[in-house]
């Protein structure tokens, strides 16, 4: 967009550091997708924001996997992301993964259980969900929260040496059960996982869990603005918390509203379902909302970063219509697209006063929204066409200004033509469409005098190529 727009409220807020001489004046975010799916057009929201800012400011952004769900991770998955970001038209300043920092987040766990404020609990699930109380109700707290520092370091190593099965123990730190924020109440810090990791392999069997990750993984990497959307509010003074308590960089987080797009399934769960059902092709089929299956279906980078910086970035939910997406695509592709003519339901015309078996060189503008047109194309002319058998009637209705018998239309950057008879199957399918044109009125040089209403586009029979075509409603 070319237009002046007011500052958001996160640049707002950046430029408020740099003014203030926050981080030295530095500016470096993140995008820290989880790859355990491809990315949607709800992940471009947060692309276009966190790399958009570090290219306005001056700054940076780290690509981060947040790899620490071995289950659910994969290579291909890694890959996609990379692709998607860099078709958008981003780089990243560092590519990273939570993973990098498996021995430096044990390290500061461990710092936790030596402070007294992290232990190791074999309470199940279920058990943990009770003690966590309700939103009315304070917390209740577990038999093995009063354990000894020098026992929950000892079942801490434990934990790492592969002692115990899944689910056996957690590492939880010692928050505040009586707190009204529920991610405060003795959240989980690390669980037991024997799974093969797309990264370290078998090195590890005990994973960090995301708010104990996410945030330390700002600090060490120094990250100044670490943005993420409103879901990740409650989540934010433990996020303080954990930073605090390890005296870590004070990366800050802000929330801004998720993009929500009407008629489009966002949750990657359920596009994963969607694949392994078999109802789609797979993550790139043009009718998924992925930032690959979107390529597929000819929307352009510049569409999408369009689309985004339209919406802008808000505190508060809404929902977008689909019709914006489907504008931005279309501005742009008029602006960019070089114009060419395709049939989709042929029918064939036979021009009976042209020689047949002559073919003409005729002139067509590559875009007629630029100026100059970016150069031309020659487009061969005979008298055999392909037209849209949606442009011909037998009975035509009043206003009906395609063709028809004794109706008249232009041929696209060729001809005027009227129809004289047609010819049909013994279906009743017309098969044939009968004209006549007028040499004088050749598009660029009309002398004919002739005003007509419609135009269409054709493709001629003995030049024309076949091409698998997808239509989506």
């Amino acid at each position: 967009m070319s237009e002046e727009r007011s500052l958001n409220f996160i640049e707002e807020i950046v430029e408020e550091d740099i003014s203030a001489g926050k981080h030295g004046g530095r500016v470096l975010t993140r995008f820290p997708p989880e790859p355990n799916g491809y990315l949607h057009i709800g992940h471009a929201k947060s692309i276009c924001l966190n790399f958009g800012l570090a290219n306005k400011y001056g700054g940076k952004t780290n690509l981060r996997f947040d790899d620490t769900n071995p289950t659910k991770e994969e290579t291909e998955y890694v890959d996609s992301i990379k692709a998607d970001v860099k078709w958008l038209g981003f780089e990243w300043a560092q590519e990273l993964y939570a993973s990098d920092y498996f021995d430096k987040l044990y390290e500061f766990a461990t710092i936790l259980i030596k402070k007294g404020l992290a232990y190791v609990d074999d309470s199940t699930a279920e058990e943990i969900a009770a003690q966590k109380g309700t939103p009315t109700e304070p917390g209740t707290p577990t038999q093995y929260r009063s354990r000894s520092i020098e026992e929950n370091l000892q079942l801490f190593v434990d934990m790492k040496a592969g002692k115990y099965p899944d689910g056996a123990k957690v590492l939880r730190a010692k928050g505040d059960l009586t707190s009204p924020n529920m991610h405060l109440r003795d959240p989980l810090m690390y669980r037991i996982k024997h799974a093969h990791h797309h990264r370290t392999g078998d090195a590890w069997c005990i994973y960090p869990m995301y708010d104990f990750a996410h945030g330390q993984s700002d600090a060490i990497e120094q990250i100044t603005h670490s943005i993420c959307t409103l879901e990740f509010v409650p989540h934010r003074a433990l996020y303080d918390w954990f930073i605090e308590q390890l005296e870590l960089f004070p990366s800050h987080q802000y929330e801004f509203a998720r993009l929500n797009l009407n008629y489009t399934v966002m949750s990657k769960r359920k596009l994963l379902q969607l694949v392994e059902e078999g109802h789609v092709e797979d993550w790139d089929d043009p009718r998924m909302p992925t930032i690959s299956g979107l390529r597929r279906r000819g929307y352009t980078p510049a569409s999408i970063r369009d689309f985004c910086e339209r919406i802008g970035v808000a505190k508060r939910e809404n929902m977008i219509d689909v019709s914006l997406l489907e504008f931005c695509i279309r501005e742009d592709l008029n602006k960019t697209a070089w114009r060419r003519m395709a049939v989709l339901e042929p029918v064939k015309l036979i021009i009976t006063n042209y020689p047949e078996g002559q073919t003409e060189t005729l002139f067509g503008e590559n875009n007629p929204e630029v100026e100059g047109g970016e150069g031309g194309r020659e487009i061969p002319f005979s008298n055999e066409l392909w037209i849209e058998r949606e442009d011909f009637m037998e009975e035509p209705p009043k206003k009906f200004f395609r063709l028809g018998v004794g109706l008249s239309v232009r041929l696209k950057n060729a001809y005027i033509i009227t129809c004289h008879n047609f010819v049909k199957d013994a279906e009743g399918n017309v098969t044939e469409i009968h004209c006549n044109y007028i040499p004088e009125s050749k598009s660029g040089s009309d002398t004919s005098g002739m005003h007509v209403k419609g135009t269409i586009h054709w493709v001629s029979v003995a030049h024309a190529k076949t091409a698998e075509v997808r239509l989506y409603d």
